[in-house]
């Protein structure tokens, strides 16, 4: 069986996923919403049954070659997730599917993957469905697409990577999705663009610490204590509930303009509520010297650089 499974890039509403989890301790959390789009970037994989053991070689963008197997075990399954190696993302999706199903394993041959791995464009997430939809479909399980994202973030957060629901919306293939969270539940509305809209993703060459953001950001959760925390709910809440809903009528509407000038604000009032509560991480400083602007903070770089490149067509 021939698969792919794209990336994903994460227009609006970052950080408002797992911000929302914490709606289980504070109902009077505003539910978190996000706007996401699949890349033409991803993986590529043909997957066969095994008898008893998980095979998978995997030929990263550079060109190499790696090759793991495990046998289907839940005991050595749930081992190999928890050591968070390179491989751990699938076997933390095969335990899960071991142990709700009585399976085989799989032979899965990732023979090309041109999705750039840890930029931020959910590769991790990208093997996880990966591996969730080729059991799916393999041995019959009759799952949806969104019970492969289910299958896929609950494999994922069985390692010890620790993301949100938006990442597995990859799931969905190369559309743009509006996605609603509230607490472990998530809905899912296809947007229809009303007119074309160009990307450009620029890798600036960075380094940034996720579990340290995180970490920092999670301070102001589920109660805020301090006005720092009040504006890191406030942002992650109403403010980007505003934002994503308007974004989603500016796609629809085909309105490039009004979605730059969304993606300007949002970066604004993320740079004042957000940025102070984690500076050292979320200080982007190549950014101003490469678009000779001001000091800026981001969640992901590439977010800012769509920002200028739609409102200014």
């Amino acid at each position: 069986m021939e698969l792919f499974v794209p990336g994903r890039i994460c227009l609006f509403g970052e950080h408002s996923d797992w911000a929302a989890g914490h709606r289980r301790q504070n109902s009077a959390l505003e539910k978190g919403c996000a706007i996401i789009a699949g890349t033409n970037q991803g993986l590529h994989a043909r997957a066969t049954p095994d008898a008893g053991k998980l095979v998978l070689r995997s030929v990263l963008p550079d060109g190499t070659e790696r090759t793991w197997s495990a046998d289907m075990r839940p005991e050595a399954l749930l081992a190999e997730a928890q050591a968070g190696g390179f491989f751990s993302y699938a076997a933390g999706v095969a335990y899960q599917v071991r142990t709700n199903w009585r399976v085989g394993g799989l032979a899965i041959d990732n023979h090309r993957t041109d999705l750039p791995i840890k930029k931020g464009l959910s590769s991790s997430a990208a093997i996880c469905v990966l591996v969730a939809r080729a059991f799916n479909r393999l041995y019959d399980l009759r799952l949806t697409v969104r019970g492969e994202m289910d299958l896929a973030y609950r494999g994922e957060i069985t390692t010890p990577s620790r993301c949100g629901r938006m990442d597995q919306g990859c799931a969905f293939g190369r559309r743009p999705l509006l996605m609603a969270f509230d607490q472990d539940m998530v809905a899912v509305r296809e947007l229809s663009a009303g007119g074309r809209f160009h990307f450009l993703i620029v890798d600036l060459k960075g380094i940034k610490d996720t579990v340290r953001i995180l970490s920092d950001l999670s301070r102001s959760y589920p109660f805020a204590r301090t006005p720092r925390d009040e504006a890191v709910q406030e942002y992650l809440g109403p403010i980007n509930r505003r934002i994503v809903h308007a974004a989603a009528a500016a796609i629809e509407a085909g309105d490039a303009p009004e979605l730059g000038r969304l993606m300007r604000e949002a970066q604004e009032l993320f740079d004042a509520r957000l940025g102070p509560s984690c500076p050292e991480e979320l200080a982007a400083p190549r950014l101003p010297e490469l678009l000779g602007s001001g000091p800026s903070y981001t969640s992901d770089a590439a977010d800012a650089l769509l920002s200028v490149h739609l409102g200014g067509r």
